[in-house]
């Protein structure tokens, strides 16, 4: 069975081919990418050679073909995605700008990747991982409160609890930090914030002190700090290590935390240092950047060797 699962939206992306076009503004589009913060984290996990699995919907429509097509081809498990042939496959509108920020259009509510459905985890064996992004707990009350159910399912089954915080503020409304990840930390195992996203979790303006507070969660064992251009600090309860990024002809940035992500948790399950871990994350990371759409980085175990063999 999958030593990693998630569960959250699913969709396409359709985006601005250049930097600085405006949304509102007539004029070309590229696309459709498959997408959604969990299916770049769990498409990355099985082109890193680790069995990988995702729960969640699209519509029995193209773009849901999309997405399936490209997650299949890549090995993941969506034994556990179902088709709604009534509703249509969820969509984002992205652009981005010079200065690296970026702007979303989301049509989700009411589509089948933020449908609530219970799905049976019964014949599940000997998880490792549970990934929650929390892009996903921010949709609605109901979907957040099923991811959470299923990764406390998870948990007592054996598998570790993983959360990037993800933050999106056109889904976060006007809820804070804490309202959103509350119930969350208490089964975390490895948190993968940014440097906001920290400070905002703990109330914390330090970085060090951020952390230590992350450390008095008595399950949270390890804290990987994504620090854009400045790389990654990566922290367990006896140590830090930091990873320089790589220098790459970056192209989109999209879904390059999510690659982060994966990557980490796979150096973690093949036992590797935390060093060894930070490096294999950055790399992802990169290579993610270097082409067009959110998961269209050649990403592989050679090609993360082959950067990192370079850069060491």
């Amino acid at each position: 069975m999958c030593e990693i699962w998630t569960m959250g939206e699913m969709l396409v992306e359709i985006m601005r081919p250049n930097a600085g076009m405006e949304l509102y503004v007539p004029g070309e589009f590229v696309g459709p990418f498959p997408s959604g913060a969990p299916v770049i984290f769990i498409d990355t996990v099985a082109r890193l050679d680790h069995r990988a699995g995702i729960m969640g919907g699209v519509g029995k429509d193209d773009f849901g073909k999309n997405i399936l097509d490209r997650l299949k081809k890549d090995g993941v498990n969506t034994d556990y995605v179902f088709e709604s042939a009534n509703e249509s496959t969820a969509v984002a509108f992205v652009t981005y700008f010079e200065d690296g920020s970026r702007k979303f259009i989301f049509h989700i509510a009411n589509t089948p990747a933020v449908c609530v459905k219970d799905f049976d985890i019964d014949d599940i064996e000997s998880p490792k991982f549970f990934h929650i992004m929390g892009c996903s707990l921010m949709v609605s009350e109901e979907f957040r409160e099923r991811i959470i159910n299923t990764a406390i399912s998870f948990a007592q089954k054996g598998a570790k609890i993983s959360v990037d915080p993800n933050i999106r503020p056109e889904l976060l409304g006007n809820r804070t930090m804490d309202e959103l990840l509350e119930d969350v930390l208490d089964n975390c195992s490895v948190i993968l914030p940014g440097i906001e996203e920290l400070k905002m979790m703990t109330g914390v303006d330090g970085i060090d002190d951020a952390v230590d507070k992350l450390f008095n969660y008595a399950n949270m064992e390890i804290v990987a700090l994504k620090k854009g251009s400045q790389g990654c600090t990566v922290y367990d309860r006896a140590q830090k290590v930091d990873c320089a990024p790589y220098i790459i002809d970056a192209v989109d940035p999209t879904g390059a935390g999510d690659c982060f992500d994966a990557a980490l948790l796979c150096g973690l399950l093949e036992d590797k240092s935390l060093q060894d871990c930070a490096r294999m994350a950055a790399a992802a990371g990169a290579l993610n950047t270097t082409k067009l759409g959110p998961m269209e980085g050649d990403i592989s175990v050679a090609n993360l060797d082959k950067l990192i063999g370079l850069e060491s």
